[in-house]
């Protein structure tokens, strides 16, 4: 595995607009904290909260990364304190407070799961979207005779 790079290229949000907006910028990697891990992205998901931000409709939460993106899948290559789950090398998919969009993305070690056989692109496609749908489909009461039968 190689080392990990002091910057990477991320993608930035100009400023509130189309997607023209959006402009490759050089940033520090981030430095993984008291149970994060750090992941070489190699896919992220784009979905509404993203394109909402790029709008300047949808701030980041305060302490998030200004960088869109909030599902990744990658491999783990630098790992915080007290962190369990997870090795380097590991193939997880994730979901994040924002910083998808980069080449490196911090992620909280029980908000990952792991690939297992499905591509990158499908995996980044999961943790956001996927599990959004399947909880509004299944998970809530509707009152429509599925939920708790599934």
């Amino acid at each position: 595995m190689a080392a990990v790079p002091a910057q990477m290229t991320a993608i930035g949000i100009k400023a509130s607009g189309g997607p023209d907006m959006l402009v490759p910028e050089k940033r520090p990697v981030p430095t993984p904290g008291d149970g994060e891990i750090l992941v070489k992205v190699a896919a992220a998901g784009v979905n509404r909260p993203d394109v909402m931000q790029r709008m300047g409709l949808y701030p980041p939460p305060p302490g998030a990364p200004d960088i869109p993106g909030l599902e990744i899948a990658g491999e783990v290559v630098a790992l915080g304190a007290n962190v369990k789950r997870w090795k380097l090398g590991d193939r997880v998919m994730a979901l994040v407070v924002g910083g998808g969009y980069a080449e490196y993305c911090l992620a909280h070690e029980s908000h990952a799961l792991p690939v297992g056989n499905l591509s990158m692109i499908e995996a980044a496609a999961i943790p956001e979207t996927f599990f959004t749908v399947w909880h509004n489909t299944f998970a809530r009461d509707h009152n429509c005779g599925l939920a708790g039968k599934v």
